[in-house]
Formats: C-alpha cells, sequence, structure tokens
C-alpha cells in the first residue's frame, strides 16, 4: 500500500520542528518539504547573532544531510505558487507539480510594511531573513545615521543590529506612546527608554511617519506632528503579517485581518488542508512567538499519528535581552488596581524596574513585568502559571527574601508540580526532566537536551533545568559534580586547592597539569583569576596575559565606543587638593570625561588605548595607585567624615576606611566587593549595603557582610558586634578566605550566602567560633597576599614587554584609533563613538 503523502509549504522554524516531531512518532509517512530561502531552516530568534560572527550554518537547525537521513525530500528556493484543492495538488515556481494528502500551510509571516509614500526609494529595508541581513550589512557601509520604524520585539533587534554595524547614529520610531507596548507597561517603557538612551540609542514615540523624503535613496523622514529627521538608512520592523495569500487564493478560509483559520486540531476549512505557526489563525489571534508555533507542530504531528492532542491558546509570556537588557512579561502583566494589588520596585540608578500583580487576597500572582533584572523570570512564571500561594510578604518574590537562604515564593522550584511546563518552546514539564534524569539516562545537562530537547530552543528555561536535574541528582543521593568546563574536570574549589597544592603560577602550567586540550573563555578568566587570589602576582605576566577577561588584559573597563576609563584609587574618599589638581590636569590635558562616583573617588572616561600608559604615568608620580575597577576584587572603601568632623561621630570613620581599603586592595575574588565605615548608626556611608560593612558604637565597631547594592539589593546581615580594631579585621580576613576559597565563578557574596546551609548562622560559626580549624591558616593567607602587593599600573609602565600591549597597532603605536571621536555634553567630553574612516 502507498504510503500517504504529506507536503509541507514553508521550511522555517515551525515547519522544521513539525518534520522532527513526526519524524520521531513514525517513519511511514511520505514527508515533501517546500522551502522558499535558498537554505534550510535557521534559528530567526538569534537572527542578530548574524552580525556578531555567526554564519548560516551557525544558525541552522539541522545539519545538512538530517533531510536525507530523516527520509525527508526538501526543495529550496522552489515555493509553491499554485495549489488545485479538487485534485490535491501543489504547483512549485519552477514548474514542478505534486499531489498532496495531506497538505501543512508553515508559510509563517511577512514583515508588515506599512503604506508610507516613498517607501521604494533606495536604503530601506525589512528585518525578517538572512537575506535582508546581507542587504542592512552591505548598505550599512555608506550610512552614517539610521532609523528603526518600531519599538517592539524585532524593532529593538534590529535597532542592535544597526549599533553593530557602526552607525554612528541610530533611532527608533514608535507610532504608540511607549516602547514595546504589548509587553511592557508606562513605567517599564520609561525605563527601558532611559537604558537604551544611555546606550547611544534615540527613542522618538508618539510619532507616524507620513513621508520617505530623498530623490531615489532615502534622506530623511517626515511625521505627523510636521517634525522631520535626517537618516540615511531606513530598516522595517512595524509588525508581522501573516503569509495567508497562497491559502486565500485556493479558497481556504482566512480571517479578516490575515491567517488561515484553524480549529483546535490545527485543520482549515478543507480537511485534508492544515496550518501551523504564526500564518495560523487560532481564535481570533495570530500566535507571533516560537513557543505557540512549536506547540501548533506538536498537537498536528501527535493528531496524525492517531493521537487525540488539541490546541487551547498558549501563554504569551517572553523574556528576552534586547541590546544586553533584560525585558520580561508575564501572565495578566497589564490588569490593575483595584481588581488586583500591585507591587512596583524601580532603581532608576541601576535602570531596573519589577512589577507584580497580586490577587486581592494576596494569595496568588497574576502576572508582572521585569525590566534590568529577569533574573526571577522562570520562577514567577511558574508561581503565577500553576497557582502556588504565595508567601506572606509577597515582595519578596522581587526583593529576595530577608537574611535567610530560602528561595522567595516558599520551596521555589521544588514546590512545582510535576506537570508545570518548564520549557514552552517543547513542552517539556517538571515531570518530563525530572524522570529522565531519576531513570539514569540524563545526568548531566548536555544529555538532559538531548533527551528531552528542552533548553533548545531559546534557552531562557536552561537555569531553571539545571536546578531541577541538581535537584533530582541529589535526591537520589548522588554526587554532583560542578565542574567548570569541558577543559577541567574540577569544582572551582577543587581546582583552587589543587594549583596550591603543586603550586602552579600560570594559566598554561594550570592546563598541562589539571587540564585538558586548549582551554576556553570560560575557564581561562576563571583560572587567572585563582591564580591571582593565590599568588597575587602581576596578572599580565608572561604566561597569563593572553588568558585574562578583556578588561583585566588591559588594565581598565573597556567603554561603550573602544574607549577605556582610568579609575585612580582614593582610599575612604579622602584626598588632597595636590591631587584633586593632579586629577583635573590630567583630564584636562586628555581630554577626559570626569565623574565622582558612588564609591567616592574620581572616574576619568574617553582614555584612547595608547594613551593609557602615559596617564598613568603622570598619576604614579602623583602618589596615585589602580583603583582596581576593572578586576574582580576590592573596588572601594566608602565613609562619612567620622569623628574628625561629624558633631554625631562616635569613632574615626575615614582612618579605619582608609585602613581597610590599603589592607585588601588588589585582591582577587570570585566577584567585586565592595566596603564601607559609618561613624555612627546614622549611617551616612551606606555600610549594610555593601559585601562588608562596618558601624560605630559607643564600645567598638559592628561587622555586617553579605549586602548588595546591584541589581537585586540585599541588605547585610548583623555578623558580630561592638569589636575592637583588631578583632574586627581579623574577622574580615577570615570572611573574605572564606568566600574567596569556597564561592562558585562570579558569585557575589549575597548569593553566596543565599545559598549556603545554614546561612548566617554557621557563617558566624565559622567565622567566629572557627568551626572548621580554618582561621589561622586563613590569617596566614591573606597576609601573604596584603604583602605581596604591587600596584599593577606601576608595574605595567615600568615594564617594557608590558607596556607593549598598549598599542591600536604595532606598527604604529603613537597614533590615536582614527575610528573613534567623542561628543561634547554639559560641557565636556560625553562618550566614544564610532567613526567611517
Amino acid at each position: 500500500m502507498k504510503e500517504p503523502q504529506i507536503i509541507v509549504i514553508g521550511n522555517g522554524m515551525v515547519g522544521y520542528k513539525f518534520c522532527e516531531k513526526l519524524r520521531s512518532k513514525t517513519s511511514s509517512f511520505n514527508l515533501i518539504v517546500f522551502g522558499e530561502e535558498p537554505r534550510r531552516a535557521y534559528d530567526r530568534v538569534h537572527l542578530s547573532e548574524y552580525f556578531n560572527g555567526k554564519t548560516a550554518d551557525d544558525l541552522s537547525l539541522s545539519t545538512e544531510n538530517w533531510y536525507q537521513e530523516q527520509n525527508i525530500t526538501l526543495f529550496l528556493n522552489n515555493p509553491i505558487v499554485k495549489i488545485d484543492r479538487e485534485l490535491q495538488k501543489v504547483y512549485t515556481a519552477i514548474g514542478l507539480d505534486y499531489h498532496y494528502d495531506i497538505l501543512v500551510f508553515a508559510t509563517g509571516s511577512g514583515a508588515f510594511v506599512p503604506n508610507i509614500p516613498g517607501i521604494e526609494k533606495e536604503g530601506v529595508f525589512v528585518y525578517r531573513t538572512i537575506e535582508d541581513l546581507d542587504l542592512i550589512s552591505g548598505y550599512a557601509k555608506k550610512a552614517k545615521t539610521a532609523s528603526v520604524i518600531g519599538g517592539g520585539l524585532l524593532g529593538l533587534e534590529a535597532a542592535k543590529a544597526l549599533i553593530d554595524l557602526g552607525i554612528e547614529r541610530t533611532s527608533i520610531i514608535e507610532f504608540a506612546p511607549r516602547l514595546m507596548p504589548r509587553q511592557i507597561d508606562t513605567a517599564g517603557s520609561d525605563m527601558l527608554k532611559s537604558k537604551l538612551a544611555d546606550l547611544g540609542l534615540q527613542i522618538h514615540l508618539n510619532k507616524n511617519t507620513t513621508s520617505i523624503e530623498g530623490d531615489g535613496r532615502i534622506t530623511a523622514l517626515k511625521f505627523s506632528d510636521d517634525t522631520a529627521l535626517d537618516v540615511d538608512m531606513l530598516v522595517i520592523s512595524a509588525g508581522i503579517k501573516p503569509r495567508d495569500e497562497l491559502a486565500k487564493a485556493c479558497g481556504i478560509e482566512v480571517g479578516p485581518r490575515g491567517g488561515i483559520v484553524v480549529d483546535q486540531k490545527m485543520q482549515t476549512n478543507d480537511p485534508a488542508i492544515f496550518a501551523i505557526g504564526e500564518c495560523a489563525l487560532y481564535d481570533g489571534m495570530i500566535y507571533g512567538l516560537i513557543a505557540p508555533g512549536y506547540e501548533m507542530a506538536e498537537v498536528l504531528a501527535t493528531n496524525l499519528c492517531e493521537g487525540d492532542k488539541t490546541f487551547t491558546g498558549f501563554d504569551m509570556s517572553t523574556k528576552l535581552k534586547l541590546i544586553g537588557i533584560d525585558v520580561a512579561s508575564f501572565g495578566d502583566n497589564f490588569i490593575t488596581e483595584p481588581d488586583c494589588r500591585t507591587i512596583i520596585f524601580e532603581n532608576k540608578h541601576k535602570g531596573v524596574y519589577k512589577r507584580i500583580n497580586v490577587s486581592n487576597d494576596g494569595q496568588y500572582l497574576l502576572g508582572g513585568i521585569l525590566i534590568g533584572d529577569a533574573t526571577a523570570y522562570n520562577l514567577l512564571l511558574q508561581t503565577s502559571n500553576n497557582r502556588i500561594v504565595l508567601p506572606e510578604n509577597p515582595e519578596e518574590l522581587i526583593l529576595g527574601a530577608r537574611g535567610g537562604s530560602e528561595p522567595a515564593g516558599g520551596a521555589g522550584i521544588t514546590g512545582l508540580p510535576d506537570g508545570a511546563l518548564i520549557c514552552s518552546c517543547e513542552g517539556v514539564s517538571k515531570g518530563d526532566i525530572c524522570s529522565a534524569v531519576a531513570d539514569g539516562s540524563c545526568e548531566n545537562i548536555d544529555d538532559l537536551k538531548k533527551c528531552t530537547k528542552a533548553g533548545t530552543g531559546c534557552g531562557g528555561c536552561l537555569p531553571m533545568v539545571k536546578d531541577l536535574m541538581t535537584y533530582t541528582l541529589k535526591s537520589q543521593g548522588k554526587y554532583i559534580k560542578n565542574v567548570i568546563c569541558e577543559h577541567f574536570n574540577y569544582s572551582r574549589q577543587e581546582l583552587f586547592d589543587l594549583i596550591h597544592i603543586h603550586e602552579l603560577k600560570s594559566y598554561d602550567e594550570v592546563l598541562d597539569a589539571l587540564g585538558k586540550n586548549d582551554g576556553c573563555e570560560v575557564c581561562k578568566p576563571l583560572v587567572s583569576s585563582l591564580l591571582a587570589s593565590l599568588w597575587n602576582e602581576m596578572i599580565l605576566k608572561k604566561g597569563n596575559d593572553v588568558a585574562q577577561d578583556s578588561n583585566d588584559r588591559f588594565l581598565a573597563n573597556i567603554q561603550k565606543g573602544g574607549s577605556y576609563s582610568v579609575v585612580p584609587r582614593v582610599p575612604g574618599g579622602e584626598i588632597t587638593p595636590d591631587k584633586l589638581i593632579v586629577i583635573g590636569e590630567v583630564a584636562k590635558k586628555y581630554n577626559l570625561y570626569t565623574k565622582i562616583t558612588g564609591g567616592q573617588r574620581i572616574d576619568l572616561f574617553g582614555a584612547h588605548l595608547n594613551d593609557l600608559p602615559i596617564i598613568w604615568e603622570e598619576l604614579i608620580a602623583a602618589g596615585f595607585e589602580s583603583g582596581h575597577a576593572y578586576g574582580k576584587g576590592l573596588r572601594t572603601v566608602k565613609s562619612c567624615v567620622g569623628s574628625t568632623w561629624c558633631r554625631f561621630g562616635l569613632h574615626d570613620s575615614v582612618s579605619f576606611a582608609i585602613r581597610i581599603e590599603e589592607r585588601y586592595r588588589g585582591i582577587r575574588a570570585p566577584h567585586k566587593f565592595k566596603s564601607a565605615v559609618s561613624g555612627c548608626i546614622r549611617e551616612c556611608a551606606e555600610a549594610q549595603s555593601k559585601d562588608f560593612g562596618i558601624i560605630a558604637t559607643e564600645k567598638g565597631w559592628n561587622l555586617y557582610v553579605c549586602g548588595n547594592g546591584g541589581s537585586k539589593p540585599q541588605h547585610a546581615l548583623l555578623l558580630a558586634t561592638d569589636l575592637d580594631s583588631e578583632t574586627c579585621i581579623k574577622y574580615i580576613d577570615r570572611f573574605l578566605m572564606f568566600y574567596i576559597r569556597t564561592a562558585d565563578p562570579l558569585t557575589r557574596t549575597a548569593t553566596w550566602l543565599n545559598k549556603m546551609e545554614g546561612g548566617i548562622d554557621y557563617l558566624r560559626n565559622v567565622i567566629i567560633n572557627d568551626s572548621l580549624g580554618m582561621a589561622a591558616q586563613w590569617e596566614n593567607e591573606i597576609e601573604n597576599l596584603i604583602a605581596s602587593y604591587k600596584c599593577e599600573w606601576k608595574e605595567a609602565v615600568e615594564n617594557p614587554a608590558i607596556r607593549k600591549r598598549f598599542s591600536h597597532f604595532v606598527n604604529a603605536p603613537e597614533d590615536k584609533d582614527p575610528t573613534i571621536e567623542f561628543v561634547e555634553m554639559r560641557g565636556q567630553k560625553r562618550t566614544a563613538e564610532w567613526k567611517t574612516v
């Protein structure tokens, strides 16, 4: 008997996923796929990475031989142009015709192009396919300014692409009064707008484009409010429209605003024809995300294999990183009081906005919006979707639990029901993941991804997938080996001890003795950090220099536009008039932007790479040293004026802050750490927001630890009270060495404590009561680090081999980088920007 023949029109992500899911269930159908583009299915979700070096093959969803191995006939660059429903035949652009028993529309969507006069001009593009990106990339070489029409998800992605291409001035034009109007509210839009403006993007809201000006080539945009904007290039990203023209031409029912009408089985008004993905209109809605498209593919594949599955709608919650900024929304994100209780956290300085909508009885999470920090998104989404009862203080969901190690929201991920959907792209539940781990088939994340497909779509669920895997393995009594990467079969703590025992002093020595292959961008900076924490040697000495991360490699933070920062240390914030004058003279001489920071020192921005050693020579001669603003180590020790000047001051907080900063300067750790000393309980130095903070009392000093003033603010916890200065320093020594030895990579002290079993009580027992018997060793180790301290910039400017690193071009070390220019704002240099040369 001849096998039924399925023809799939469209070879995008959803069309490919349907083929994959169908073949995983059966091989009985003869499957033929027709694609419009000249290449096999690729990942459109991460399309903008094409501008960051990824190739079409990198983005491809399958290997070159996959279709053949799956017995699927694939036609590329050969779209279907006609369908005869009576004969059940399709006709292609090159004159082929094929019979179908089942026809599947997976034609997706195209870019919605508004009917604006001048839209046909040269320099106007859409942002949809790799071919579009190639055209944009080519044209961008001769453009200095560009605009994007559309401030939604795709529009912001397009703007990022233009920034990556080096466009000098990029703007976003949005018709609505806010950015991402379908995902975030006005306050969230304002926060996002502010963060995008900091990156150099110009945002124009409430703008209706009425014409595109130019003689054959775009030169300007005109708006309905009689304003205009000069641009060399325009990208249209104003939304999508379903590709339903072929269905409409053959009499398939479509919606009044487009889209192929389907039922819960993905079936059209023709029993032999189905539609999935962004071309399908279900219950009056087009789903413009990849996850619902994958679910439609699963529904259709299951039913064609005589299963019983229906599509009843899909959660449109999203989490994205747009131009490096977290943006997420979930559940009923726009519901307002009095229909709910709204809790909002806003930190304009950090660019963080969090809103959660809670039921009026305080029992359930209804939805929310996250801007700038979406680390809690997965758990918030699950809490909302599974109607998990909230903790007594719902604000802990976005602020974190006060001082304990328990996750906000009670039991966290372990309390989710087995049916909780963890990976929405692939429809993988908590039960699926735990079962795959429990039966012994998956004991690492790579095996788990292959087995369940969880995390292989957008990847946003991977942190939760990893937590579930670890939880399941631990519940079975299995040892969890937290290895660094494929090149080192050790945890950070194990590697720390092995490097110490074998007295290894360079990355190459560590790799040869303890690792394999060539290493990677994960293990290189991590090992470099361990070496610095152990031996405190010059980080750019031969053998370690190329293993550093980008900022450590140049002993400076690389700023937007390719310039560098210069940050001299100002211990305790105390500085002499002479030193202030030197900073001013240097800033004026090298045209640097100056800023007094929250850490009570003066940062200088906009330095050219080859000027860094010259600038530092002048600063070092005046008595300054490196402020280590680029390193994972001590940044600043902030202080109030203390008893020297303040009538409320109990002790000399300035002198103690200087002593603390000069003691721990240059010591490398798993992450940066900060400190402060306040002269009384009025807390002007904000010591309780620091990794360790000290507050004067009538009897001495109170020591607080593990605070964090970053995107997830957390107050420090009281470790000990009424300490004399020597005891306070002794406890800080032990605390820092315990942290350096045991914290995971890139883990702040607050997170380290939150994950510590026993929390602050355990930490207090270790530090004060020496319950591990390690205090003497830790005190000795930190004394060795302190004794070996040298200013890194002093060594760099005095060592000719290291100094050579600071030049833009090997053959032109004296020249400034000609691709950087500066824009003045408020009377001094604002920022570095790329220019065309």
